[in-house]
Order: C-alpha cells, then structure tokens, then sequence
C-alpha cells in the first residue's frame, strides 16, 4: 500500500474542475490530487482518462438518440444532427441534450463536409495530395521530402473538414471527438454522430454527411 500523502485540494476547485469539465465530483478530486492542485494540470488528466474511456465503449452499439436542429439567428442556416447512444434514458438526459445542440450549433458555424476521416473517400484524399504535391513542385522541394509533407498537410485537411476533427467552436482546445469522449466518460454510454445535413439560404447545394455504421448497429425499422 502506498505511504504517499494525498494532496489536499481545496473544494473550490473541485467544484470549479466540475463546472469546467462536466465530470463526477470524485474524478475531479482525484485529477486536482493527481496535478497537485493545477487546474490545468487536471483537466488535461480529465480528458485522457476521458479518450480512454471512449475508446473502450465505441465498439458498444448505439442504436438509441435523438435527432436536434439548430437554427442561426435570422433564419439563414439550419442543422439537422442524428446523435446516438445506447439507451433512451440517457438521450433523455439534460447532459445528452446540450451535446446534441452544441454539435449542431458547431456544424452551423463552421460547416464540415464529414463525419470522420473514414468517410472521406480515396478519390478525395487522391485529390489533395495532387494538390498538395503541385503547391510543393513549385517550391521546388524534392520528392521524398513532398511526400513526408503530404501526411501534415492531409492532418490539416481533416482538422478543417471531419467534424470529430474539428477544433470544438466553444472551446478551441478540444476536438469535437474530445468533447464527446468527455460525455461517454460520464454518462456510462458509447455516444455517436450518426449524420447531418446543414442548409443555408442562396445555396444551391446543402451540406449531407452520414457516417459508416456496421451492420449491427444500424436503426431498427
């Protein structure tokens, strides 16, 4: 049994990592002991042990959720998002609930063409590196150095189009991805973006994006 002391922490930051993060009372305590009462310290802890938690529950199925709109002010543009998790219970939930419109307000404002990386198809991906590799021919740079380039530059295309990607517009230090593993961490469910479709006045084409779903996890009629 370990003989280290725990760090006392004050119970104003415990409730101040709370409102922050949105994680059980007991995890922020343990974070703030962890970062010896940073609270930057903490929350950078909280939001691994968050990723981690995630990524044990994605393979768990989600086949429960709501579907939430968004509208910006004046009418112009408008968000349809299909959010998923795995019971009503939980869709029901006020938590569940505000990450649904923060989502759908985030596609409102920054306007993703994808889910995540595994919707954008070889013939896109083909389509930046030609791209990438003409901007970088005419600086004249060699070849195996270009292609090294290719994999930062695809980094940047994904940060600016797969929503799960994308910088949180709310809060720029977390993904959207992040912010969502933060909600799985503490409700207890694995929790998806399974489409949207985002329209704007004057635009001929609206923005339609779904994601890959395995065939078990697919809607029941």
């Amino acid at each position: 049994m370990s003989t280290e002391t725990a760090v006392k922490v004050d119970a104003k930051l415990v409730k101040e990592l709370r409102e922050k993060s949105g994680a059980p009372m007991g995890d922020c305590l343990k974070a703030l002991q962890e970062a010896k009462g940073d609270m930057e310290g903490a929350f950078v802890v909280l939001r691994k042990r968050g990723m981690a938690s995630a990524a044990k529950k994605a393979s768990r199925s989600t086949n429960e959720g709501a579907v939430g709109t968004y509208i910006h002010a004046g009418g112009k543009i408008g968000v349809l998002l299909e959010l998923n998790c795995e019971s009503d219970f939980v869709a029901r939930t006020d938590d569940f609930q505000e990450l649904l419109k923060d989502i759908a307000m985030h596609i409102a404002a920054v306007d993703p063409r994808y889910v995540g990386k595994d919707e954008v198809t070889e013939g896109d991906i083909e389509r930046e590196k030609e791209i990438y590799r003409a901007q970088a021919a005419a600086s004249g740079k060699p070849a195996a150095i270009v292609e090294k380039m290719l994999e930062g530059k695809l980094g940047k295309f994904y940060e600016e189009f797969c929503l799960l990607e994308q910088p949180f517009i709310k809060d720029q230090s977390q993904s959207i991805a992040q912010i969502i593993a933060s909600k799985v961490a503490k409700l207890g469910e694995n929790i998806s973006v399974r489409r949207f479709a985002r329209f704007k006045i004057g635009e001929p084409n609206s923005t339609l994006a779904t994601a890959k779903v395995s065939t078990e996890e697919a809607p029941q009629a």
